[in-house]
């Protein structure tokens, strides 16, 4: 269910430290990684098997256009040893008319090349971000443990812009070039094969080190699509949380985290453009060398009269058509090298494991009566380090359990579970006598309900995030749902009333009008299984009580688990469990866990003590929020 997402964030408390490691990791402490192209070139292939017709009309647009191009020097022997020396102006106009023509038909292949090929590229790129954000999607919570948002984003958004190179204009100058310089490598040796294969040799010594080169330039590549993803995460973050930002007065401290990180890809840049300026320094010795070369030999052949000075000169124009693309290689190769090190990244993300996947859940949960048990369930999130001890209890369907326990203590731990965003090391979560570790999460998790603290809105209208868990929702079921959770009391005094735009994350609205929200989108779903997960422990006493009336209503006939409970709810708790240390060390219903005076009265009369009440107004007492 999609409002379970930003549950998992109160979830991450009890694994702060596994997260910071791998936030550290992500951050460079890894060693870098080459771009593995066995991975990379299948995953290109599936892209363009579909456009496979199209890419051979390209491919074959491009040979005509490349032809074309060779009509222009080819006709320079003939303009000096036809036209110009033996004096015949009137083979001029036809020959100027075949080069005209020629040029014309280069010119409208190139626009066709770049209206085929480049549109083609970008609609694999929409289709490619499409793939990878619905694949993010469906990958479980501990994926998300271990990235950041921002570097979700620049996969998803970044990384696949390289395509365009791979398929688009990158493609076409890069195998048009080759092609080009094949058929003017033909041409010259033609025209002086001594020539031509010393020239080769030359080249080909400089292609080897241009192989070399790419070799070292890719890691850099690679590690600046990883840079670029930390640094855009710690900016979303940044902004997102622009109101503790300057309530710490921690503009500078933001500032500088943000510098060091643009420093850290300015430093990777510079490393790149390093690179690349010693490949072209390469290629201008090399072009030097060769013309100089040909300049010797060439002349001395025309002396020699072995040639005809329209050869020299024709020759020298092919020359250039064969050399320009070796050398454009060192731009084209660079752009694609970085495509490829994109693609990589976003194979590295497609090969993830999405938790509908999993070949062992193959049960169907046609309708869930929502009894839920834990059958002597051990859990950790790292190895060696355990969270939960053997817990065990039953939530019968239609009953409250509610968690009780200091911070860390395994109580979301226990959500987590429930919600199956994890599997137990040992022992089994049961749903009505089905192991959920076989069960099928998509009907499952579409009978799941959540109210959080922190309610999780989008920057959009108060009916968009209503209906955002039951989108299909007619009219009347909206306005019951938005009724039941009081909505309608403060909605319907907005000039725009239900359409009216909340602003990011709801700020436009107060904290208990955010929950009343929440509220409704629960009751919306009617879920078979409700996690109330800290729902109005930030609230005042005059907005928790206006949205009890919605929670008792939510809870009726469904299997409820509470966390961080207000006294209200310990009350009508059908049982509650005290959770320390990851194990359930008491177990009752208020009463009875009152009466023992265990942790549970500790906690209790710490919380609501009779000495904290004299100094309380009336009803104060029943407000205190409980440690977690």
């Amino acid at each position: 269910m999609g409002s379970m997402r930003p549950g998992s964030m109160s979830m991450k408390a009890e694994r702060s430290g596994g997260h910071r490691s791998a936030i550290r990791a992500a951050a460079g402490d890894q060693p870098k990684k080459k771009t593995d192209f066995k991975k990379v070139l299948p995953e290109i292939w599936k892209l363009v098997r579909p456009r496979r017709g199209l890419l051979l009309f390209g491919l074959c647009l491009m040979a005509v256009n490349r032809v074309a191009g060779l009509v222009l020097p080819a006709s320079t022997k003939y303009l000096i040893d036809s036209v110009l020396r033996p004096h015949h102006p009137e083979k001029l106009l036809p020959l100027v008319g075949v080069v005209f023509a020629a040029t014309a038909i280069q010119a409208a292949t190139s626009f066709s090349l770049t209206q085929l090929l480049s549109k083609a590229a970008q609609r694999m790129i929409a289709e490619l971000r499409k793939q990878v954000q619905q694949h993010i999607g469906l990958l479980p919570v501990s994926f998300y443990d271990s990235n950041r948002t921002g570097n979700l984003v620049s996969r998803i958004m970044t990384d696949v812009e390289g395509v365009r190179n791979l398929i688009g204009t990158g493609l076409v100058d890069f195998l048009g070039g080759i092609m080009t310089a094949i058929l003017a490598f033909g041409l010259l040796m033609h025209t002086s094969r001594k020539i031509t294969l010393i020239v080769f040799a030359i080249i080909s010594f400089f292609v080897l080190i241009l192989r070399r080169a790419f070799k070292t330039i890719r890691p850099i590549f690679r590690e600046r699509g990883k840079i670029n993803a930390e640094v855009t995460g710690r900016l979303t973050e940044s902004l997102g949380g622009v109101r503790v930002v300057k309530g710490y007065h921690a503009e500078s401290r933001e500032a500088g985290v943000f510098a060091q990180g643009v420093q850290r890809l300015l430093d990777n840049v510079m490393r790149s453009l390093t690179a690349t300026s010693a490949m072209s320094f390469m290629a201008t010795t090399v072009m030097g060398i060769v013309g100089a070369i040909v300049m010797l030999l060439g002349g001395r052949e025309v002396l020699a009269q072995r040639i005809t000075l329209g050869d020299y000169f024709q020759f020298n124009m092919f020359l250039a058509f064969m050399i320009a693309p070796v050398f454009q290689i060192v731009n084209v190769g660079t752009q694609l090298t970085e495509a490829v090190a994109g693609m990589d990244r976003t194979v590295e993300i497609l090969n993830e494991m999405d938790e509908f996947s999993d070949p062992h859940r193959t049960e169907t949960l046609a309708e869930i009566n929502g009894d839920v048990a834990f059958d002597d369930v051990r859990f950790s999130y790292e190895k060696d380090k355990p969270v939960l001890h053997g817990i065990s209890f039953e939530a019968r369907p239609g009953t409250v359990t509610a968690l009780v326990g200091s911070s860390g203590s395994g109580k979301s731990t226990i959500i987590s579970l429930v919600c199956g965003f994890h599997n137990p090391d040992s022992g089994r979560v049961l749903v009505d006598g089905i192991d959920l570790s076989t069960v099928k999460l998509d009907y499952y998790r579409s009978q799941l309900g959540v109210v959080l603290q922190e309610s999780f809105l989008f920057d959009g209208t108060i009916r968009e995030n209503v209906v955002f868990s039951y989108p299909d929702a007619t009219e009347r079921q909206f306005l019951e749902a938005c009724r039941i959770a009081r909505v309608d009391e403060f909605a319907e005094r907005f000039p725009d009333g239900y359409d009216t735009i909340i602003g990011e994350r709801g700020v436009k609205l107060s904290g208990g009008q955010r929950q009343r929200l929440s509220i409704a989108r629960a009751i919306l779903a009617d879920p078979r299984i409700l996690i109330l997960d800290e729902a109005t422990s930030s609230l005042d006493s005059e907005s928790e009580q206006m949205i009890q009336h919605g929670l008792s209503y939510l809870m009726q006939g469904r299997t409820t688990f509470v966390i961080a409970h207000r006294l209200s709810t310990i009350r009508r708790a059908d049982q509650i469990l005290v959770v320390e240390g990851g194990s359930i060390i008491e177990r009752g219903t208020h009463e009875s866990l009152y009466a023992l005076g265990g942790r549970y009265y500790d906690l209790y009369t710490r919380q609501h003590g009779l000495e904290a009440n004299l100094f309380l107004a009336p009803g104060e007492g029943d407000t205190v929020e409980e440690t977690t």
